[in-house]
C-alpha cells in the first residue's frame, strides 16, 4: 500500500524542507560573489518562473486568475511578498557576511515572536507557560545584545518580518497552494526585482556570468531552493498533526546554529552562550506546554463525542 498521505511521508517531507532551510548558509555562502539584493531579485524571478512551470504543468494556472480576481486574498499576499522579500534579503546578508548566528538565532526565536504577535494583533490570552518562555526569549535576546555590543538586529528582522509574512498567509486563507501562493507573491515581487537588475546593470554590478556558467547555475538554482522546500513543507503541513510540525522546526535553526560554531567559526562568549540556552530553555518550556495543549484538546474532544454518542443510544431506547 502507498504510504502517500500517511504521516511516515508526511514525516519524510518536513525533515526534508527542514533539512534543506538549515543548510542555506552553506548554499548562499556559494554565492558571496553577489550582493544580498541581486541575488533576492534572482530568486524572485527564477521561483516564479518555476511555479509558473509547475502550475502549467499541472494545470493550475487558472488558480492564479481566481486569486488575483480576489481583492481581500490578494491584498494580503502583497503584505506578504513584502515581508518575505525583507526576511530573504535579511537572511541572505546574514548569511554572506558572517553572521549565521543571527539567522540561527532568529528562526529559534520565531515561533516565540509568532505568539506575541498573536497577543498583540489578534487579541489571543497567553498561557503562564508561554508567557514564561516569552520572558526568557526577552531577556535571551537582551543578553546576546549586550555581547554584540548592539540589539541583534538581523535576528530581530528575520523573527518579526516572518512572523507577519506567517499572520498576513494566515488572513489570507488557507485555500490557496503553497506553490499557487508563492507565485503570487514572487509575480508582485517581480517588477520591483527586474527595476533592481537593471539598475545593478547600469552600474556594472551585476553577477549573472561573473565567474561563467558557475555563477549562472548557483542564480537561476534560487528558484528551485525557494520552490523544493517550501512544496516539501506544504506537504508535510497536510498530513502531519501540528505538534509534530511544530517540532522539526528546530531542526533548521539547531543547524544554522552548528554551521555558524563550527563552519564560520564565528565567537561564542559566555554572554552568547547564556543567551542561547535561555533561548533553548524557553523554546522547551514552550513546545512543552504546545504538546499538553494538543494532548489536553485531543482527550476533550474525544469526551465530547463519547457524550454526544452516550446521548444518541440514550434518545433511541426512549
Amino acid at each position: 500500500m502507498s504510504n502517500v498521505g500517511t504521516p511516515r511521508s508526511g514525516l519524510l517531507f518536513g525533515l526534508t524542507a527542514y533539512t534543506l532551510w538549515g543548510v542555506f548558509p552553506l548554499y548562499f555562502m556559494q554565492m558571496e560573489f553577489a550582493s544580498a539584493v541581486e541575488i533576492v531579485a534572482n530568486r524572485i524571478i527564477w521561483a516564479l518562473a518555476l511555479c509558473v512551470l509547475i502550475l502549467a504543468v499541472t494545470r493550475h494556472l487558472s488558480d492564479l486568475r481566481r486569486i488575483l480576481a480576489d481583492r481581500r486574498q490578494l491584498g494580503y499576499l502583497v503584505i506578504a511578498a513584502v515581508f518575505i522579500s525583507l526576511n530573504w534579503t535579511g537572511y541572505v546578508y546574514a548569511t554572506n557576511n558572517g553572521q549565521v548566528l543571527q539567522a540561527s538565532l532568529g528562526y529559534f526565536i520565531n515561533p516565540l515572536i509568532t505568539v506575541l504577535l498573536a497577543v498583540i494583533i489578534l487579541r489571543e490570552r497567553l498561557r503562564v507557560q508561554q508567557w514564561v518562555a516569552v520572558s526568557l526569549a526577552l531577556v535571551a535576546v537582551i543578553c546576546i545584545g549586550v555581547a554584540y555590543g548592539h540589539p541583534p538586529w538581523l535576528s530581530l528582522l528575520l523573527a518579526f518580518s516572518f512572523g507577519f509574512y506567517g499572520l498576513a498567509k494566515k488572513f489570507a486563507g488557507r485555500h490557496t497552494g503553497a506553490v499557487q501562493s508563492l507565485a503570487i507573491e514572487t509575480l508582485l515581487l517581480t517588477p520591483i526585482a527586474l527595476l533592481v537588475l537593471l539598475w545593478l546593470g547600469s552600474k556594472g554590478q551585476t553577477h549573472f556570468t561573473s565567474d561563467g556558467l558557475t555563477s549562472t547555475l548557483l542564480l537561476i538554482s534560487t528558484g528551485l531552493a525557494t520552490t523544493v522546500p517550501l512544496a516539501s513543507f506544504a506537504a508535510a503541513a497536510r498530513r502531519l498533526p501540528l505538534s509534530t510540525l511544530g517540532m522539526l522546526q528546530y531542526i533548521a535553526p539547531t543547524m544554522q546554529f552548528i554551521i555558524a560554531v563550527a563552519v564560520v567559526h564565528e565567537a561564542m562568549s559566555p554572554l552568547r552562550w547564556i543567551g542561547f540556552v535561555l533561548i533553548w530553555i524557553a523554546l522547551g518550556i514552550f513546545t512543552a506546554d504546545a504538546l499538553l495543549a494538543s494532548h489536553r484538546g485531543r482527550r476533550a474532544a474525544r469526551h465530547e463525542a463519547e457524550r454526544e454518542a452516550l446521548e444518541a443510544m440514550t434518545q433511541e431506547v426512549h
